[in-house]
């Protein structure tokens, strides 16, 4: 039995290192790397030649000892980075400011299908803000131009919101929905709450629409919000005028639903 691919895998946890990083450092695709590591796929002796000589371990090591085991690597631990981040946060004598799996544009299709996924989360790149309390946070990186003034490529740092009744009337919301994917957006809520949200952007232009609560798999609070300096948008005047008519008819409607 050979523990390649377990090993590779116990290399580049030990290291925080993504898929795509390990790649790099082995100069193969990303896609070689996950085939190694699930086993779909034996490396290359070439490859095998490369991950020995980096990392400081044996052929006989890396093709026939469970690294994770016996504690091969020059580290000396024998548990994962993950590991030890995990026990260090289940102990409550030790402060640490929470850590926050990112979300790129590139990562949010399969966002979806991996959001509950240990491993899919274990992809991601973290960070941490000091500023942050104890809970469960995620940032997600935005695109377009629905929720100006909120320029495209920000990033929303979220706060996990675990009952859909903690919801506040007009506060901004990532909203993970089976419909919609991951979208940014202003939420207002009414009685039926429990059913259905009403998502409104905060550029005008954009009508609001409603997604049933049955729809959504996740929804997280915005706490923070990241932008490049300088990248404030700025309205021209035909832009002004059209928000403007748009917020009026916005209004109008609103004022017959209410009727």
């Amino acid at each position: 039995m050979s523990y390649a691919g377990k090993n590779l895998k116990y290399i580049r946890k030990q290291r925080e290192w993504t898929q795509e990083e390990m790649a790099n450092q082995l100069q193969i695709k990303r896609s070689l790397v996950g085939a190694y590591e699930e086993e779909r796929a034996e490396p290359r002796l070439d490859v095998q030649e490369v991950i020995c000589a980096k990392f400081n371990i044996s052929l006989e090591q890396f093709l026939f000892q469970d690294l994770s085991e016996t504690g091969g690597l020059s580290s000396g631990s024998n548990n994962s980075y993950l590991e030890r981040r995990r026990s260090m946060k289940s102990d409550k004598s030790i402060s640490l400011a929470p850590i926050v799996p990112f979300v790129p544009v590139k990562a949010a299709a399969g966002y979806l299908a991996g959001y509950a996924d240990p491993e899919f989360l274990d992809e991601l790149n973290t960070f941490t803000l000091p500023m942050l309390a104890p809970g469960d946070y995620r940032a997600f990186e935005i695109i377009g131009d629905s929720m100006l003034p909120t320029p495209s490529g920000s990033v929303i740092v979220g706060e996990k919101v675990d009952n859909m009744k903690e919801v506040k009337n007009s506060n901004t919301y990532i909203v993970v929905s089976n419909s919609d994917g991951v979208v940014y957006k202003r939420v207002i809520t009414n009685e039926d709450v429990t059913e259905r949200l009403t998502l409104l952007s905060d550029n005008p232009l954009y009508e609001p629409y409603q997604v049933n609560t049955q729809d959504i798999v996740e929804i997280w609070k915005a706490v923070y919000i990241i932008q490049k300096a300088g990248a404030q948008p700025m309205w021209n005047v035909d832009q002004l005028a059209g928000v403007v008519n748009n917020l009026q008819d916005q209004i109008t409607n609103m004022k017959r639903t209410m009727n």
